[in-house]
């Protein structure tokens, strides 16, 4: 694993933390994440083994359910910060709101309008959502990422209005 993907960089990230579960990672990239970068519970479960098997991480306690905790190794640290010292490549945007708006084609025009009328709902409350961080938001960091989160739903909801008008 000499190039680490986003994924495995995102868990070993996490990982800076303290010991986790896979569970317990997923949980974690949802909430310091939020909607800029998702990690599925799939993903996780197929990068965890790949970065224990570069040395990356190695197995910690055994949990309930057979859960298996992982530890960040020296190995993993220096790693994680070759990622983050890296060229950056430019993002990939993947965004269901978009795959639906491409393909809403096929829909009536009332499925379509329902569509966009519920994607609409749901930018307006991820814009409210981001206001509230930038308000609480303490660290620079911490509230130009929430401003992004603005600016992102902004741009959603203007896209929505675009192709309603349409």
């Amino acid at each position: 694993m000499s190039d680490l993907n986003a994924t495995a960089a995102a868990l070993l990230g996490l990982l800076h933390d303290g010991p986790a579960t896979g569970g317990e990672l997923v949980a974690a990239a949802e909430e310091r994440f939020g909607t800029f970068f998702s990690v599925t519970r799939s993903q996780v479960y197929r990068e965890l083994p790949a970065l224990h098997k570069e040395g990356y991480v190695r197995l910690g306690k055994q949990g309930p359910r057979s859960s298996q905790q992982y530890v960040l190794t020296a190995a993993g640290k220096k790693a994680f910060k070759a990622w983050l010292t890296s060229a950056s490549a430019p993002d990939h945007l993947r965004s269901p709101l978009i795959l639906r708006v491409v393909n809403s084609g096929v829909l009536t025009p009332k499925q379509r309008a329902t569509l966009f009328e519920s994607a609409r709902e749901t930018y307006k409350a991820e814009l409210d959502e981001a206001r509230a961080a930038v308000k609480a938001a303490v660290d620079p960091v911490e509230k130009a990422v929430a401003e992004f989160g603005q600016a992102h739903a902004r741009a959603a909801l203007k896209l929505l209005d675009a192709v309603s008008s349409a």
